[in-house]
């Protein structure tokens, strides 16, 4: 089994950036392809962006032009580059792995990680 375990998260204002860090252990051969979900208090779990092990990327239309997915395939380990964000960013964010397409749907994805929280305030 692969694990995935999420950093970075925290305290942002309104405008300002972070920068989400999923790092992969055990079975990495499962990391192919790596997508972020995000899913706020009530809310269904969202796609915000994925990418495969030849870098092709995949973003939601929600953080298309303001997040930047990469990953370091030495490292083992994903990236996310969130700026501007907007308190509407609130959400716990979720690494997952284990999906042999680079789809937008949570389904396809079996491991995750314990997830980040990112707060954004107004």
């Amino acid at each position: 089994q692969v694990q995935l375990v999420e950093s970075g998260g925290g305290l942002v204002q309104a405008g300002g950036s972070l920068r989400l860090s999923c790092a992969a252990s055990g079975r990495t051969g499962s990391t192919y392809v790596v997508g972020w979900f995000r899913q706020a208090p009530g809310k269904e779990r969202e796609f915000v962006a994925g990418i495969d092990i030849i870098w092709s990327t995949y973003y939601a239309d929600s953080v298309k032009g303001r997040s930047t997915i990469s990953r370091d395939i030495s490292k083992n380990t994903v990236y996310l580059q969130m700026n501007s964000l907007k308190p509407e960013d609130t959400a716990v964010y979720y690494c997952a792995a284990c999906s042999t397409t680079l789809s937008s749907s949570a389904e396809t994805y079996t491991c995750w990680g314990q997830g980040t929280q990112v707060t954004v305030s107004s």
